[in-house]
């Protein structure tokens, strides 16, 4: 099942809006094996610390965010990309608007 449009160029970053005092999401793509989904997150949003049963791949399309994973925080930037990994806690807060690409893969 997918969200967005399929066999076209998508200019990902263009596709989720920043919202004032908001973290606004829109899924790209979902399948059992995991899924696609942009984030905008407006300065000093979170989300807070979680878990979740499966890799994530974070890559941050533009502005900054610190990722807590196990308690080490991780500062990334434009362009940077992290894995969280299953079942180890982890929480975002973005240091100004950010926008990234969460990809989850399912074990």
């Amino acid at each position: 099942m997918s969200t967005a449009p399929t066999s076209e160029i998508l200019p990902m970053a263009k596709l989720v809006a920043y919202q004032d005092g908001s973290v606004v999401s829109r899924q790209i793509t979902k399948a059992d094996a995991g899924n696609v989904t942009l984030f905008a997150f407006d300065k000093d949003q979170e989300l807070s610390e979680h878990t979740a049963p499966f890799d994530a791949l974070v890559h941050v399309l533009e502005g900054e965010v610190e990722i807590r994973i196990s308690g080490k925080p991780f500062h990334l930037k434009t362009g940077e990309a992290i894995i969280m990994p299953a079942d180890e806690p982890h929480a975002l807060r973005a240091i100004q608007k950010f926008k990234m690409l969460l990809t989850m893969i399912r074990k």
